[in-house]
């Protein structure tokens, strides 16, 4: 299988980065198996970064192997996926795993654990909101041993926008 990961730069060799803790998964590489979804990222990550370098996508084979490590799979948006995306956005994560994957909280679902969040939604409120949308997915290798099952195949920039 193929994934990505969006940037401003070209990365050969991915790295467990420790800068961005609070996000959905918490600390580690992030990678999508959706092209589209890591092209509208690039463009994200570049206008962080100041517009510096270029919004790129890099391109890597997945060895499925990974999968026999300390996986954490979530098939869809559901009450534990929803309980670990708030837990891991406030606190970091805490529990340890080598590899997880399932949806995003892109800003639009942000918006609905925001709601959920400050009581406006129940929990089962949000997660029927979720069916609705078209989520991306994501696979966060949070370990070196899991980042050993990707292997660099391309880059490609993005024209500015």
């Amino acid at each position: 299988m193929q994934l990505f990961h969006a940037s401003n730069i070209e990365i050969k060799q991915p790295k467990i980065i420790n800068r961005f803790k609070m996000l959905d998964f918490g600390t580690g590489f992030y990678t999508t198996s959706n092209k589209e979804q890591a092209e509208i990222f690039a463009h994200k990550v570049y206008g962080r970064r100041k517009k510096e370098g270029f919004p790129t996508v890099n391109a890597y084979e997945f060895n499925d192997k990974a999968l026999e490590l300390n996986t954490l799979i979530f098939d869809s948006p559901s009450e534990k996926w929803l309980d670990f995306v708030v837990y891991n956005r406030k606190f970091g994560r805490k529990e340890d795993y080598d590899l997880i994957i399932g949806p995003v909280a892109n800003d639009d679902v942000f918006s609905v654990i925001a709601l959920y969040e400050s009581g406006n939604l129940t929990k089962n409120e949000a997660i029927e909101r979720f069916k609705v949308k078209n989520l991306y997915n994501q696979y966060l290798f949070c370990t070196e041993k899991a980042l050993s099952n990707l292997t660099f195949m391309e880059s490609y920039r993005l024209e500015v926008q």
